[in-house]
């Protein structure tokens, strides 16, 4: 059986990106949530390259550092099959890739990515692969409608690819031209080293273009070949912010359809923002403005009702998200019904079919089965036995102004309104705990306790007035 050679994936992204209007680098805007090149790297990674090199420049240490697991100071140091290398200065893309090519032996293949082109698909990048095997440089091209402002693809009589002109250097006949090229690349390594060395700068733009790649392989009888895209709308790229929100949307509505092809039931699947993964089970229901961040589970039966946000969280079988509700960090027991406007905080945790309300805040708790808090509370550094009840205006006073402390209330407890609970204290098993109370020791088992000052009247009070005018 044949073996491939080795596959290098090059990334551009040493583009500065003025037309952003931004401190940000281009490529670490975020596009669903994840920077743009973050998308790049994955659809490269898809490829199971040899190595990956990210060609990088204008804001180059912020680049590196968004990338937790990336590679050091050093611009030729390698993180597993990541490797990095600095563009100092911008001189087109085919200096863009000269830059990189000392990493790569001859005889391997090379396909050339471009850090501000997120959609492109991983099927796409694989036919552009697959045509090496039949000719010494492949590119993706692209019919537009109205091709302004990208190269165009010159074919000769027998409609085989001969050379691309950038729009800047096209004649009037030439820009009629609706195929364009994407930028993308695959070519056999010896023969990009050899046209990159022989390509000049004599342009309108006096930067050396990967696109005369082209002419060079066709002078060198190397069979050239353009792959043309069914679906342009993968290769669009991000030039300014209105481009960036158009992307967003056609990325949102890709991964709408693909939750819906899972079984999920969407009310308007326009109106979801998915900003991260979403690992869905059959029969959920989102409804409308939902925003779902990080990684988020949802088991089967699952309902978010509107104005949701969801962050990094596991929502298990028949839970209820009820409408504005913002959940961060929590794993929901299955059946447990949860707001509307309730706020769940990292660390929190419910087992099976408990009930947190309208205005509840929780965090760092873990609540048993059964148990609820429906109305205006916080419940903070908790643990919660079963079947228990929280009154309205319950607080768990757990931070002294420097230490966290914990609260434990056992099964079967019933927390009466406006309680006060001062942590550490333990409410004991089927404890009682009259309304109004401020509890600062434990509450034995099977007990009532209660802490009100007696109450007094005064008649013929009178209340302060403001003097008259």
């Amino acid at each position: 059986m044949h073996t491939p050679t080795p596959l290098n994936v090059i990334i551009l992204a040493a583009g500065q990106g003025t037309r952003m209007r931004s401190h940000l680098p281009k490529v670490l805007h975020p596009l669903g949530g994840q920077p743009l090149l973050a998308h790049v790297l994955e659809r490269a990674q898809r490829l199971h390259p040899a190595q990956i090199i990210v060609v990088h420049g204008h804001g180059a240490e912020a680049v590196r550092a968004y990338f937790a697991d990336g590679p050091g100071p050093d611009h030729t140091q390698s993180n597993g099959v990541v490797q990095w290398v600095l563009q100092a200065e911008q001189r087109g893309t085919a200096h863009a890739v000269a830059q990189a090519m000392p990493l790569i032996r001859d005889g391997e293949r090379v396909v050339v990515l471009y850090g501000d082109v997120p959609l492109v698909s991983p099927e796409s990048l694989s036919l552009l692969v697959e045509e090496l095997q039949r000719h010494a440089l492949v590119l993706q091209s692209m019919h537009l409608a109205q091709p302004g402002g990208y190269g165009r693809i010159v074919r000769d009589a027998q409609g085989r690819p001969c050379r691309i002109v950038e729009d800047k250097d096209a004649s009037p006949e030439e820009r009629a031209i609706t195929e364009v090229n994407t930028g993308f690349m695959a070519a056999r390594s010896e023969a990009l080293r050899d046209w990159l060395a022989r390509i000049d700068c004599a342009n309108a733009q006096g930067e050396y273009y990967l696109t005369d790649c082209l002419a060079l392989a066709v002078a060198d009888q190397a069979n050239p070949a353009a792959l043309v895209a069914t679906h342009s709308e993968q290769f669009l790229g991000v030039n300014d912010r209105l481009q960036l929100a158009q992307l967003e949307r056609i990325y949102q509505h890709q991964q709408a359809a693909r939750l819906m092809r899972a079984g999920v039931s969407l009310r308007d699947p326009a109106r979801l923002d998915i900003r991260g993964q979403v690992l869905a089970g059959q029969d959920v229901c989102i409804d409308v403005n939902v925003v779902l961040e990080g990684t988020v589970r949802l088991g089967d039966g699952v309902v978010i009702g509107p104005g949701c946000v969801i962050k990094d969280s596991e929502l298990e079988p028949g839970v209820e998200i009820r409408a504005h509700s913002v959940i961060e960090g929590a794993h929901i027991g299955a059946h447990s019904i949860i707001g509307p406007f309730a706020r769940l905080r990292p660390g929190t945790t419910t087992a099976a079919q408990v009930h947190i309300g309208n205005f509840v805040e929780v965090k760092n708790t873990l609540l048993g089965e059964g148990s609820k808090a429906n109305h205006l509370s916080y419940l903070g550094d908790a643990e919660i036995g079963s079947a228990v009840n929280i009154g309205a205006g319950t607080i768990t006073c757990n931070y002294d102004g420097a230490f966290k402390h914990r609260t434990v209330i056992q099964d079967g407890a019933f927390i009466g309104s406006g309680t006060q609970l001062i942590a550490p204290v333990c409410i004991g098993t089927q404890a009682t705990i009259g309304a109004g109370s401020t509890i600062t020791r434990d509450a034995p088992d099977h007990s009532l306790s209660l802490s009100r000052t007696r109450q007094h009247s005064y008649p013929n009070w009178q209340r302060p007035k403001k003097p008259s005018a």
